[in-house]
């Protein structure tokens, strides 16, 4: 058999490499052969032309870390029509180059469901891969669908229940051929067939020890791992196959000839695209530069080009830095997660990822387009997954645009730019003004304009009116934070706090009165639960009738976990007193109603008093209570602070704060503060006017 150049010198390089392993001194950087002095330029050209376009359009790889979208001048714009819609999918016609084209590939549903606590159904997974494709990703790694019956339920069911479009993006993951067979008798690669997609990515190991010492296997039998597997689906079933170097950055710091040689044998196979894997997160930014641009450069050669990818971990909090590292040395693909979830502490985050190669690097991705979508696309995701989403996350987070300082709240009423660095509305997120003890003036005006709709000159509430309530406003916000209040998650509190410190405003309905009470046969809540469940199987033996059986149910749950606490409230609302509503009076109610506990008691009580004059009401939840004691040294007489979360369908959420001696009273407050909130802002009540209430 003939053997090529690149062979030939493969083979050279595998016995150099095995002779050197026990005394080599090669630099971690410095790789077998001489790195180009240029980061490679996808293009299909002739060498000639190809040059001159290099030269044209990319510093010397040696200059400094810093880039400029200046350095990629209008040449561009000839090699994106060279390079085509989609390089990959063609095979061979050309190959992305960062940080000006990347593709964005998205590993939530395969790496980043190995998560902790996290965990898709198959119907979840269907609408994720659908909400992704929408959003514009490139690719959609789907799962391993020789690992586990979920994936291949869903491989199997995407052809049915996904669009074309959908299933275009799909990818399935697998690992090459085990050692010491035939890749055609490989079960694991036969599956990845059977998923019917057009695009698999295979894991390999790139580390010499990896491969010698965990995965027990000869140096060259890893090669021809590698080389079977890839060749059997790219030149016998037609497929784009994409190469997960795993441990790569680690194993090319060790043994750089022997990382290669695992390169040159998936691309002489016929792979798409190598990916360079940081798979324990421990690598740094300047060393994922210097290897990335190494590995370009090696594979700059125009007659055969393959796009470079980076997928990151995130153990050492450098998972999104990495990857855009990676965009600047030459990387065209990048692997990230939704949120950044993903095993241990998660995968790069293309919620990160993506907005700053859209708006900082001016990559063109795909998904720019739909980059308004980012947050909404994050928090679905999080709602579907079940998790909390991250307060703090950059770009999505509720957090990423809160401005607290009343230094900085002033100096964004003059710019936006001064304290933000892009408009929030880029990526679908809002700006937020916290109110707190460090609040100034500004922040409390801020809100003000927004409840009143004073931005034009014509508002009825002049500016010094406006400015004299807010520092009135903001002394009372200073002074209850200094009693334990806390408004920053409560912006609902703060929003009523201004209301009810505005001329003319009435609320709703006010509590007149109430009180509460507890009950119980036992102070033993175990004791309780086991005699209720004894009760039950004693009337279960005494009475087999269905009539017997819903009094058991009735009895057991009485006595097991409700009615315990009884309460009254006493609430005044608006009423007519006559069909065209034009008679205003006001009504008192006396309401009483059980409860768990006294909390749940007065929500009852309070929602049945309220609920026959204000029926949208019935439609608000309450999704959270948060007891916290401010001063435990005070023991049973300290203060609490409770606060609460509401919820109107499924995307509408206000928070409302109390503070008391007496938790029952901070919780009524909180309470009766969501709910007038609801009314206020969400849904169509009647104002009481100023003369109303006697």
């Amino acid at each position: 058999m003939t053997m090529t150049a690149t062979t030939r010198k493969g083979a050279m390089m595998l016995a150099m490499f095995v002779i050197a392993t026990t005394m080599t001194t090669t630099s971690a950087f410095q790789p077998m052969h001489k790195r180009a002095s240029l980061i490679p330029l996808a293009s299909s050209s002739s060498k000639t032309s190809g040059n001159e376009h290099k030269e044209a359009t990319f510093r010397a790889a040696d200059d400094g870390d810093e880039w400029i979208e200046d350095s990629f001048n209008e040449d561009a714009a000839a090699l994106d029509a060279k390079i085509g819609d989609h390089p990959l999918a063609s095979k061979g016609e050309g190959a992305f180059v960062g940080p000006t084209n990347v593709l964005i590939y998205d590993t939530t549903l395969r790496d980043g469901t190995q998560g902790e606590s996290v965990s898709a159904s198959c119907e979840d997974k269907l609408k994720i891969a659908a909400r992704l494709a929408e959003f514009g990703v490139d690719y959609i790694e789907a799962g391993w669908p020789g690992s586990n019956p979920k994936d291949a339920e869903f491989f199997a069911r995407a052809p049915t229940e996904l669009s074309p479009t959908v299933q275009s993006k799909l990818v399935a993951f697998g690992s090459t051929r085990r050692k010491n067979i035939q890749a055609k008798d490989d079960k694991q690669l036969q599956a990845l067939l059977d998923a019917n997609v057009p695009t698999i990515c295979l894991v390999a190991k790139s580390h010499a020890w990896q491969v010698t010492d965990i995965l027990r296997c000869a140096l060259d039998e890893n090669l021809k791992m590698i080389s079977d597997s890839v060749s059997y689906l790219v030149q016998q079933h037609d497929k784009t196959v994409l190469v997960d170097l795993e441990h790569f950055f680690d194993g090319y710091k060790e043994s750089p000839d022997y990382a290669l040689l695992c390169c040159e044998a998936a691309v002489e196979a016929g792979a798409s695209s190598l990916v360079l894997c940081d798979t324990n997160g421990g690598s740094m930014p300047w060393e994922v530069a210097e290897i990335s641009k190494t590995i370009v450069a090696h594979f700059q050669d125009a007659t055969n080009p393959v796009t470079i990818g980076i997928h990151t971990h995130n153990d050492c909090g450098m998972a999104v830095a990495n990857s855009l590292q990676g965009c600047h040395s030459g990387v065209g693909l990048v692997q990230g997660t939704i949120n950044g979830i993903g095993e241990r502490t998660g995968n790069a985050d293309l919620c990160s990822i993506i907005p700053s190669l859209a708006l900082h690097v001016n990559s063109k991705i795909t998904c720019r387009d739909h980059l308004s979508k980012l947050t909404q696309l994050s928090r679905w995701l999080d709602e579907t997954l079940n998790r909390t989403p991250n307060q703090a996350a950059p770009y999505v987070g509720a957090s990423a645009f809160a401005h607290k300082g009343g230094l900085h709240v002033a100096a964004m009423e003059r710019s936006s730019k001064s304290y933000q660095h892009i408009e929030p509305e880029d990526v679908g997120n809002e700006k937020r003004v916290l109110i707190s003890e460090l609040s100034g003036r500004q922040n409390i005006l801020g809100m003000l304009k927004t409840i009143f709709n004073t931005e034009n000159e014509s508002s009825a509430i002049s500016d010094i009116e406006q400015s004299d309530r807010a520092v009135a406003i903001l002394q009372r916000v200073k002074e209850l934070e200094h009693q334990g209040y806390t408004f920053e998650g409560a912006e609902a509190s703060v929003h009523l706090m201004i209301l009810h410190a505005s001329k003319g405003y009435c609320p709703p309905f006010s509590v007149l009165d109430y009180s509460a009470q507890v009950y119980d046969q036992s102070l033993d809540s175990a004791s309780r639960v086991l005699a209720a469940q004894q009760r039950a199987l004693e009337l279960q033996g005494n009475d087999g009738s269905k009539a017997g059986e819903k009094s058991v149910s009735s009895e057991s749950s009485s006595s097991s976990s409700s009615s315990t606490s009884r309460a009254t409230v006493k609430v005044r609302t608006v009423a007519f007193d006559n069909d065209d509503d034009t008679d205003l009076y006001y009504r008192d109610t006396l309401e009483v109603s059980d409860g768990s506990g006294p909390v749940d008691a007065l929500a009852n009580a309070l929602m049945r008093a309220l609920v026959p004059t204000y029926p949208q009401l019935k439609d608000v939840e309450l999704v959270d209570y948060k007891v916290r004691i401010l001063d435990p040294t005070a023991a049973t007489g300290a203060a609490t602070r409770v606060m609460i979360e509401f919820r109107l369908g499924k995307t509408t959420s206000w928070t409302t704060v109390s503070v008391d001696r007496n938790v029952i009273s901070a919780s009524l407050n909180a309470l009766v503060d969501g709910l007038e909130y609801a009314l206020v802002e969400h849904t169509s009540c009647c104002m009481l006017c100023d003369d109303a209430y006697d």
